[in-house]
């Protein structure tokens, strides 16, 4: 049975090209993220001595990349977005591979039919990266189940922001070193199971109302109608909360309304989060720390807080960091994990 363990990382500067420009040997940090719908981040911190020293100045933003392992398995990768040198440290920020969407437009006009959001997202990445590929794979776990009509212009708008707003209706992503995963947003696989014993410091379950809604209005764009969907009404226990949405990118009533349908699946009942907070998962814990990816899921029996969980949870976070330490105090791991109701939980 894999175990959570005490991971060592290292880490590497990789060019464009391929090449090695530089290996970060003396790592005196490192933190890693992965998330759910959105880009996430790494950032390490090096003493560099010899030779490495001289390879760490030749680091430029956007021409290299950041890559680190865990135990020798490769867990995070993408473009370094910003380095500081100083005296005898060199400190260096990166984003995921998402991070070149956001600095992508599309390349052609499209209007999609009736179309599952999978595919439609698939095409998304595919255009955005087609110009000028850093080296990429989608991998689609399932259908998204959710279908409609989207219509995109050549120029307009940032690549990321389109993915982000089909995410808001319908789908999940996120990413993995070099491949763009898409999930169904009631994906449900499971990765390991967390008890109190898993969190011995304990945890925070939080409800959050400001996510509510019980009925949502969808609204699209049409040069010759309003286009809207509705999905929803009064609730028997919360009463009425009326939620809105506009999404340029949908041009017909029927798209709006399986969107405003997807949006009240995920939104109603009140999603509940858990969050590890600077709490670190026990070593014994019965999951793989590579393996705790957004969008899948987690199984978590919780009795310590007044709250009490008994719920498969759905992964939309993850933060590892690990110090070097000192003589007077030795560094260690830290694994953070969130996780939230799912979209079939929701529903």
């Amino acid at each position: 049975m894999a175990v959570a363990g005490c991971g060592t990382h290292t880490a590497k500067i990789i060019d464009r090209s391929g090449a090695t420009v530089a290996a970060a040997d003396s790592l005196t940090e490192v933190e890693w993220t992965r998330a759910l719908d959105e880009t996430s981040t790494a950032r390490i911190v090096v003493s560099p001595d010899g030779d490495c020293c001289e390879r760490l100045g030749r680091v430029r933003s956007w021409r290299h990349k950041l890559v680190v392992y865990r135990d020798g398995a490769f867990v995070w990768g993408g473009p370094i977005l910003q380095a500081e040198w100083s005296l005898g440290q060199v400190e260096i920020w990166a984003s995921d591979i998402l991070a070149w969407l956001d600095r992508r437009v599309p390349h052609q006009d499209i209007t999609f039919g009736d179309s599952d959001l999978a595919d439609i997202a698939s095409w998304l990445i595919e255009d955005g990266f087609e110009p000028d590929d850093p080296g990429h794979s989608v991998q689609a776990i399932a259908p998204a189940g959710v279908r409609g009509a989207r219509q995109y212009s050549q120029n307009i708008g940032q690549t990321g922001d389109h993915l982000r707003d089909l995410a808001e209706v319908g789908i999940d992503y996120t990413a993995v070193g070099d491949i763009i995963v898409l999930l169904p947003e009631t994906h449900t696989a499971i990765v390991g199971r967390l008890t109190d014993a898993d969190l011995p410091e304990g945890l925070v379950v939080a409800e959050d109302g400001t996510a509510l809604g019980t009925r949502w209005v969808v609204a699209g764009s049409s040069e010759e109608t309003n286009v809207l969907g509705e999905a929803g009404g009064p609730h028997e226990y919360y009463g009425l909360l009326e939620r809105y949405l506009e999404q340029t990118s949908i041009p017909d009533a029927a798209s709006a309304a399986e969107a405003a349908r997807s949006k009240l699946r995920s939104s109603l009942p009140v999603p509940v989060f858990l969050d590890s907070q600077q709490v670190t998962i026990s070593p014994e814990a019965a999951v793989a720390v590579p393996k705790l990816v957004p969008g899948w899921c987690l199984d978590i029996t919780s009795a310590q807080t007044c709250r009490t969980i008994t719920q498969r949870l759905k992964i939309t976070g993850l933060k590892v960091t690990e110090t070097g330490g000192t003589d007077a105090s030795p560094g260690s791991e830290s694994v953070q994990v969130q996780v939230a109701a799912t979209g079939a939980e929701a529903g």
